[in-house]
C-alpha cells in the first residue's frame, strides 16, 4: 500500500485538574464539561489507542497497523510489538501533583511490566504567575527528599521557575517534576503510564482523604546526582530544523521558519503544530496543517516538505539514529 500521512481521533481525558485549553486553544473536540485535562493524539498504550481517521486505513488501530505491517510503520528493525512513543497535550488549571518516573530497568522489573518514562515539553502557553518544578535543589539527597514529603514541605527542595511560551523542558526518567496551574503543554514521552507520585500538595478529597503516595519506590529511582533542570529555547529567527532534545529515547526538532524536509528516511516522523499554521507537500499533494493537528509519517513515507506559516511552529519527534 502506498504510505501516506495518518490523522487521529485524539483521545481525550477528563481529570479534576483539567479546563478548556484544550478546545480554546488548539481546537480539541471537547465537550460542554470544564475539565478537559489531555489530549491524546499519538498512543498505543493498552486500552489508549489511536484511530486512523484519513484514507484506506480508516478505522484501524495504531496496535493493528503494526501488527499487520510493522516494518511499513515503524521502519526495517524496528522490533517492538507496540508504538513507542506518545504525543499529548495538557492543559493545567491546577498544580499537578509531584511525580517521578523510573527507568526501563526497573520499569521492566515491576509486578505489571511497562516501559520507563523519559519525556519533553513544549510551552504552548503559560500565565505570568504559571511555575515549573523541575529537579531537586542543589544538595538534596534522599533522606532530605523523604523527611520534606512527610513533612509536607516537598516544594522547599524542588527547583522551580516560570516558563514562557516556547521554552523546552526535558525531564529524563529520574527525574521529580510537576506542572503548574496555568499551563498549556506540549508532552513527547515514551509510550508508558508509570508513574510514582511523591507529593499532592496536601490535598485531599470531599471525604477528608489524601490520594495515595509511593514515597518508598519514588525515592529509590530518583536521580539525585542530576541536581535542577532550566529549560530550553530555540532561536525563532533561524530557518529550518532546530534539535532541542536528542536522547536515547526521542529527538525532539522544531521548525519555526522556513521550509525543511521530513520522511524518506525509513523511520517514523510525528508532527504537530502546537501554534500555527503549517503545510506538508508530498509529491504533487499539499495537506495543511493548523493549530493543534497532528500527523503521523510512516517509516515507508516518500520524503515530505514542511513550511511553517509565520509566528507558527512545527514539533516534529522520531526515534534516535
Amino acid at each position: 500500500m502506498t504510505p501516506y500521512p495518518l490523522t487521529f481521533a485524539p483521545v481525550l481525558k477528563q481529570t479534576l485538574w483539567g479546563g478548556r485549553g484544550l478546545g480554546e486553544y488548539l481546537n480539541k473536540p471537547i465537550g460542554p464539561a470544564k475539565d478537559y485535562a489531555e489530549s491524546w493524539e499519538v498512543v498505543d498504550h493498552g486500552e489508549d489507542q489511536s484511530v486512523v481517521q484519513n484514507g484506506p486505513l480508516t478505522g484501524k488501530t495504531l496496535k493493528s497497523l503494526i501488527q499487520s505491517d510493522a516494518q511499513w510503520l515503524l521502519g526495517k528493525g524496528i522490533n517492538m510489538d507496540s508504538f513507542p512513543l506518545l504525543l499529548k497535550y495538557l492543559d493545567c488549571n491546577r498544580v499537578l501533583s509531584v511525580q517521578v518516573h523510573p527507568s526501563d530497568k526497573y520499569a521492566l522489573k515491576m509486578p505489571t511490566p511497562d516501559l520507563g518514562k523519559t519525556e519533553a515539553w513544549y510551552i504552548v502557553a503559560a500565565q505570568p504567575e504559571s511555575l515549573i518544578y523541575a529537579g531537586l535543589k542543589q544538595g538534596v539527597d534522599s533522606n532530605k527528599l523523604e523527611k520534606a514529603i512527610r513533612a509536607g514541605t516537598t516544594e522547599e527542595v524542588l527547583h522551580s521557575f516560570h516558563p514562557t511560551p516556547g521554552d523546552i523542558v526535558f525531564i529524563p526518567a529520574g527525574t521529580v517534576h510537576a506542572l503548574g496551574a496555568g499551563l498549556l503543554v506540549a508532552e513527547i514521552q515514551q509510550s508508558s503510564d508509570t508513574t510514582f507520585r511523591l507529593f499532592d500538595w496536601n490535598r485531599t478529597d470531599s471525604q477528608g482523604k489524601a490520594r495515595p503516595l509511593h514515597i518508598q519506590q519514588g525515592v529509590e529511582v530518583t536521580d539525585f546526582s542530576s541536581g535542577p533542570v532550566v529549560a530550553r529555547t530555540s532561536d525563532p529567527a533561524l530557518e529550518g530544523w532546530q534539535t532541542v532534545v536528542s536522547c536515547d529515547k526521542f529527538r525532539l526538532n522544531l521548525l519555526e521558519q522556513g521550509e525543511a524536509e521530513t520522511g524518506g528516511d525509513k523511520k517514523f516522523h510525528i508532527v504537530t503544530i502546537p501554534k500555527g499554521n503549517a503545510t506538508l507537500r508530498v509529491g504533487e499533494e499539499i495537506m495543511a496543517l493548523s493549530t493543534g493537528e497532528t500527523i503521523l509519517l510512516p517509516a515507508a513515507m516518500q520524503k515530505c516538505h514542511l513550511s511553517a506559516a509565520k509566528n507558527s511552529t512545527v514539533m516534529e519527534m522520531h526515534l534516535p539514529a
